[in-house]
C-alpha cells in the first residue's frame, strides 16, 4: 500500500507553448475504436496512473511513465488484423492541464510478424486545451498492435496519455465459436464414464485453415481435451472427449474452443459455451466414510495438550489412525487411534475420540488420517478414507527454517553487542529484537551452534554504502568459504514517505539486506557455524542473524507431462510455458525448471490455457533480474484464460534499488481466479504478489525478503483469497494488506482469509493493514521491530482513490502478537502498535481479539481521525477489542517523547489533516502493565469503554 496520504499532484500543469506540428485529420466515416478497453501495456507507470487509463473512454483518466525515463512505451493489443486509417491520441481537455509538446513515434505489428516495425517517424505533437488536447495522426496499415514510444515531454518528466484511440476497420479473419454442448450417458452415475461434446462453427470471414483444441470443464476444473479440423467459412463440427468419473452432484459443463489462441480470430471473446442445464451426476448406492479430524485447540502453543475427536460419518467397525509429523523435517511425533463399533446409517456421524498431543515446539505439523475401508464401500468411494490437514502450533508462519539472532550467538575477538535503541538508520536501531553484533576488526566473529541439519545459510547484515565485501564462513572451526554482502538494493535516504538513492536527500534508512549461500553440503546438528571477518574481507560488518535450513531438490513430478526448458534464458522459459498452451493434444499439464539460474529480462506470459509450473524449490530454480542494471520489471503476467495455474518451488531475485510504483510486481495479477503460489522466494523487487480483482487465489509457505514495497497486497474488488503460512522481512511497505479501492474495478472487497504470517523489520509502513472491505480475516501473525509505521494498521483512508466503506460485516483481526512495533512518518506523526484511523470512509464493524502488545516503540493501541476542511471524517464506531494485553509502552526519550508511553490513546494532537479522534471503542478484559501511562484521552470527541 502506498502510505502517500495522496496520489502524486497532476503533472501536467505546464503553461510553456511549444512548436512544432500538430497533425489534425478527420477519422474515416466507417471506422471505429478498436483499441477501447483492450490490453494494454506500458514500459512504466507513476502511482495509480496505469496504462489502462489510456483506454478506458475516459480523458480524466491517464496514463503517465516514470520520471525521467524516455523513452517511454505504451503499445496495445487489437487481438488481430485491423485495417487501420488513423491514431487519435487525446489528453485531458481541462484547461489547468496547459499545453504540452510530445514527441511521438509510431510503430505497429501485424498478426504474422514477429516484432514491431516503424509506420510514423518520430515528431514533436502539439496537445493544447484549446483545441481540444487533441492530436490525430494519420496512419494505413493492416496491424494487430499498435506501439507508442514517446521521448520527450514539455509538460512533465514522463509521457502522458489520456486516450490512446486506434480507428479502423477489423480485417478478414476466421472466428470460431461453440453453439452448444452435450454429454453422454444422460444421466450418469458416479460409477459412469462420461463423454462430453461440442459443436463448433466458423462465423468469421477468413476460413480456419488449422487444426486447434477444444476444452471440456466442470465448473473451473478442465476434465477433458480434443481437437477440431480446419472450417470454411459458415461450417461447423461436433467433436467429444471422455471426461471420466465424476462424484455425485451438479455441474455445469462448458466448452471452450482455442484457448491457447493457435488460431487469430476476428473476435476471441465468444470461444465459449456454458450450457445452461446442468450435468447431474447421481450417487452410486454405497457406503462412503469420511473422518474429519478437530484438534482442540486449534492454534495451541507450544507445550500446550492437544486433544485429537474425529467424526466419523456412514456405517461398520472401523479404526481411525492420526499420524503427526514435522512438516518441514518429516520427523514422527506420534501416532494416536481409536475405534468406532456399530452400525451408521447413511448421513449419520459419530465421534471418535484419538487420545491427545503435545507439541514441544512451536511449527508447522501435518496430521495425516487413515481409516480403514468398509465392505459396503465401493472401490471409488475409498479415495476419500485418507485425508491430510496442516496443524499449526504457536502464531506466525511456521518456516523450513531456523533464525538465530546475532546477540545471542558466541562473540570473538572483538566483536561487539550494538543497541537496543529504535532509531532509524542505527545498526542496532534496525535490526531485529533491535540489536546486532558488530565484526569491526580483523579476527571478530560471531558463533552459532545449530538446532537443526543445515546446507545453506542466510544472513542479515549491514555494510556501508559502496562496495561490496566478504564475510568468511567457517564449520566446526575450518574455513567453508566466503559470503559475499553486497549494499547495492539497500541505503536509502531522505524522507520516510519518499526516499531516494540520493546521500544528498537526508538521513539514511533501510541499511540492511541479506545474503544467501549453499553450504555444499549438509552440516550435522550441533555443530559451529561462525562468521569471521578475516584480512581478506574489508570493511567494516554488522550482522543482525542467520536463518539455516536444510534444503532438498525436488524432482519433475511428471516427467510425461512436464515440459522441460531447452535452456536458462527468459526465452527458453516463455518457450516452455508456450509449448503447453498450444499443445492441441492435451498432453502437457506443466512446466518443470529444473535447478538452475534462469535469467530474465521482462515479465513471462503464462495464458491460454492453466499450466502447472514446478521449479526444484527456492534455493535451486532461481529467476534472476539483469544484475548489471537496476529496476527491470521482471515476473509474471497471467491472462484470465490461464485461471487455475498454479506456481511453486522457486525464487525469484529482482534488481530494484529505487520504488517504481506501478511496476517490479513480481505476480502481477489483474481480474484472474482459482491460482495457486506456493513455496516462492522473492526478494529485491518491489512487490511480491499484487492483486487487481482476484478470486480464490492461495498463496502459501512463501517467503517475502527486502522489497521496496507490499509483501501481498489484494485490491480492487478481490474475494475468497487465502493468504497462509507467509513469512515477510524488511518490505518497503506493508507486508500483508487488503487494500478495498474500486479504481480498477469496482466489487465488493470481502471473504479473504490472511493467516499464519509473519512480518519483520518492514522498514516503510505496517506488518498487516485493512483499508476498508468486510467479512474478511486476519489471525495467528506476529509482526515485530516495524521501523517507520504501526505495527497494525485498520485505516478508511482512500489513498485518494474510491473505495469501499468497512461493514457491515465484519472485518476480524485474531490472535496477534506485536513487538517491538510503531515508528514516525510524515514528519511528526507517530504510529503505534496498532493504529485505528477512521477517515475518508465509514469506519465501522471492527473486531480484534486475543493479541499480546509488547514494547511498542511510542504506544500500544491509537485512535485518529482524519479531517477534511477543518471538519472529521467518518467517526471510529461499532468497534470492539477483546481480550488485549499491552505492556512496555514507555516514553520514548526522542523527539517525539510527548506522543510515548500510552497504552491506549486517543491522539488528540492537531495532527496535519488528522486529529483529534472522534468516535467509540470499547474494550473487554483489557490487561495493561508497565506503562508509562496506561489510558490517555483528553479529547471531548471519543470515549474508550473498558467492559470486564
Amino acid at each position: 500500500m502506498l502510505l502517500s496520504r495522496v496520489l502524486p499532484a497532476l503533472t501536467a500543469a505546464g503553461l510553456l507553448l511549444a512548436s512544432g506540428p500538430a497533425v489534425i485529420s478527420a477519422v474515416a466515416a466507417d471506422a471505429s475504436n478498436l483499441a477501447l478497453g483492450k490490453p494494454i501495456t506500458a514500459s512504466s507507470v507513476v502511482g495509480n496512473l496505469a496504462a489502462s487509463n489510456a483506454d478506458d473512454g475516459d480523458p480524466t483518466t491517464y496514463w503517465e511513465a516514470a520520471g525521467d525515463s524516455f523513452p517511454n512505451t505504451l503499445a496495445v493489443s487489437l487481438g488481430s488484423n485491423a485495417d487501420v486509417t488513423s491514431i487519435v491520441l487525446r489528453l485531458n481537455p481541462a484547461t489547468d492541464w496547459g499545453a504540452r509538446t510530445q514527441t511521438i513515434e509510431v510503430l505497429g505489428r501485424d498478426q504474422d510478424a514477429a516484432g514491431f516495425s516503424s509506420l510514423v517517424a518520430s515528431a514533436p505533437y502539439v496537445f493544447d486545451p484549446a483545441t481540444g488536447n487533441t492530436v490525430t495522426i494519420p496512419v494505413t496499415a493492416r496491424l494487430a498492435d499498435v506501439q507508442l514510444k514517446i521521448t520527450a515531454n514539455t509538460g512533465s518528466a514522463g509521457a502522458q496519455i489520456s486516450e490512446f484511440g486506434v480507428f479502423g476497420t477489423p480485417s478478414p479473419n476466421p472466428d470460431l465459436t461453440v453453439t452448444g454442448a452435450a454429454w453422454t450417458p444422460g444421466t450418469p452415475s458416479e460409477t459412469d464414464n462420461v463423454t462430453a461434446s461440442a459443436t463448433v462453427r466458423n462465423v468469421g470471414q477468413l476460413a480456419a485453415s488449422a487444426t486447434t483444441n477444444v476444452g471440456f470443464y466442470l465448473g473451473t476444473t478442465k476434465v477433458g481435451t480434443t481437437q477440431v479440423g480446419p472450417l470454411a467459412i459458415g461450417a461447423s463440427a461436433t467433436v467429444s472427449a471422455s471426461i471420466g468419473r465424476h462424484d455425485a452432484g451438479s455441474y455445469q459443463l462448458t466448452a471452450k474452443v482455442d484457448e491457447a489462441n493457435r488460431i487469430i480470430e476476428a473476435n476471441e471473446s465468444n470461444n465459449s459455451f456454458a450450457d445452461p442445464a446442468p450435468l447431474t451426476i447421481a450417487p452410486v448406492s454405497s457406503a462412503d466414510l469420511v473422518a474429519t479430524v478437530s484438534p482442540t485447540p486449534d492454534v495451541p502453543a507450544a507445550g500446550d495438550p492437544v486433544n485429537f475427536v474425529a467424526t466419523l460419518k456412514n456405517q461398520g467397525t472401523h479404526t481411525v489412525k492420526v499420524t503427526i509429523t514435522d512438516t518441514n523435517t518429516g520427523r514422527l511425533q506420534t501416532v494416536l487411534a481409536g475405534v468406532q463399533v456399530g452400525v451408521l446409517a447413511p448421513g449419520a456421524s459419530t465421534t471418535v475420540k484419538l487420545g491427545s498431543w503435545r507439541a514441544a515446539a512451536d511449527g508447522r505439523y501435518t496430521v495425516k488420517t487413515e481409516l480403514s475401508n468398509d465392505a459396503n464401500e465401493v472401490a471409488i468411494k475409498r479415495a476419500n478414507n485418507v485425508s491430510s490437514q496442516d496443524l499449526y502450533v504457536g502464531r506466525g508462519a511456521a518456516m523450513p527454517y531456523h533464525t538465530y539472532e546475532a546477540e545471542n550467538g558466541v562473540l570473538g575477538g572483538g566483536a561487539a553487542v550494538v543497541g537496543p535503541n529504535r532509531t532509524i538508520g542505527d545498526l542496532a536501531g534496525e535490526a531485529s529484537g533491535r540489536e546486532a553484533v558488530t565484526l569491526n576488526q580483523t579476527g571478530a566473529s560471531v558463533e552459532f551452534t545449530t538446532k537443526e541439519p543445515t546446507n545453506t545459510l542466510v544472513t542479515r547484515f549491514s555494510v556501508p554504502d559502496g562496495a561490496a565485501s566478504t564475510l568468511d564462513v567457517y564449520v566446526n572451526g575450518k574455513f567453508l568459504k566466503p559470503i559475499t554482502l553486497d549494499p547495492k538494493y539497500v541505503w536509502l535516504y531522505g524522507p520516510e514517505a519518499s526516499p531516494s538513492n540520493d546521500p544528498a536527500a537526508g538521513p539514511a534508512r533501510h541499511i540492511y539486506d541479506e545474503a544467501n549461500l549453499l553450504l555444499g553440503a549438509t552440516v550435522p546438528a550441533g555443530s559451529e557455524i561462525r562468521l569471521q571477518k578475516d584480512a581478506a574481507n574489508t570493511g567494516p560488518f554488522a550482522i543482525d542473524f542467520v536463518s539455516l535450513e536444510q534444503a532438498t531438490p525436488v524432482a519433475n513430478p511428471d516427467p510425461a507431462h512436464f515440459v522441460t526448458p531447452a535452456g536458462f534464458t527468459q526465452q527458453d522459459v516463455q518457450a516452455a510455458l508456450d509449448k503447453v498452451r498450444t499443445d492441441i493434444t492435451g498432453a502437457y499439464t506443466g512446466v518443470y525448471l529444473p535447478a538452475g539460474d534462469y535469467q530474465t529480462t521482462d515479465k513471462l506470459t503464462v495464458t491460454g490455457t492453466a499450466v502447472k509450473i514446478v521449479g526444484a524449490g527456492p534455493w535451486f530454480t532461481r529467476f534472476l533480474a539483469p544484475q548489471d542494471k537496476a529496476n527491470v520489471d521482471v515476473g509474471f503476467r497471467i491472462d484470465s484464460s490461464a485461471n487455475g495455474s498454479s506456481f511453486a518451488g522457486f525464487s525469484y531475485f529482482g534488481d530494484y534499488d529505487t520504488r517504481l510504483d506501478g511496476q517490479g510486481r513480481v505476480f502481477d495479477l489483474a481480474g484472474v481466479s482459482d491460482l495457486s503460489i506456493d513455496n516462492v522466494w522473492v526478494e529485491h523487487s518491489v512487490v511480491m504478489v499484487w492483486g487487481t480483482n482476484v478470486h480464490n487465489l492461495t498463496v502459501s509457505n512463501s517467503r517475502a525478503r527486502d522489497l521496496m514495497a507490499d509483501g501481498v497486497n489484494l485490491t480492487n474488488g478481490s474475494t475468497g483469497n487465502h493468504v497462509v503460512n507467509n513469512e515477510a522481512r524488511s518490505t518497503g511497505d506493508d507486508s500483508f494488506a487488503l487494500w478495498a479501492a474500486t479504481d480498477l474495478h469496482n466489487g465488493d472487497q470481502r471473504d479473504n482469509l490472511f493467516e499464519h504470517l509473519t512480518a519483520l523489520t518492514p522498514w516503510r509502513a505496517a506488518g498487516v493493514a485493512v483499508y476498508g472491505g468486510q467479512a474478511n480475516s486476519f489471525q495467528d501473525v506476529v509482526v515485530a521491530d516495524t521501523l517507520a509505521g504501526s505495527g497494525v494498521t485498520i485505516s478508511s483512508l482512500n489513498f485518494g482513490v474510491t473505495m469501499r466503506d468497512f461493514g457491515p460485516d465484519t472485518t476480524a483481526l485474531h490472535n496477534f502478537s506485536v513487538v517491538r512495533s510503531g515508528g514516525h512518518f510524515w514528519g511528526g506523526q507517530t504510529f503505534p502498535a496498532i493504529w485505528v484511523f477512521s477517515a475518508t470512509n465509514k469506519f465501522q464493524a471492527i473486531r480484534v481479539s486475543d493479541v499480546d502488545i509488547v514494547d511498542p516503540t511510542y504506544s500500544g493501541v491509537m485512535f485518529q481521525t482524519d479531517y477534511i476542511n477543518g471538519q472529521p471524517a467518518y467517526p471510529v464506531a461499532d468497534t470492539e477489542f477483546d481480550r488485549v494485553t499491552i505492556s512496555g509502552a514507555q516514553l520514548s526519550g526522542d523527539a517525539f517523547q510527548a506522543k510515548s508511553g500510552f497504552g491506549l490513546w486517543a491522539n488528540e494532537f492537531p495532527e496535519p489533516g488528522q486529529g483529534p479522534a472522534v468516535g467509540s471503542v470499547t474494550f473487554h478484559d483489557l490487561r495493561l502493565c508497565d506503562n508509562a501511562q496506561d489510558v490517555k484521552n483528553t479529547t471531548t470527541t471519543f470515549t474508550i469503554t473498558i467492559a470486564k
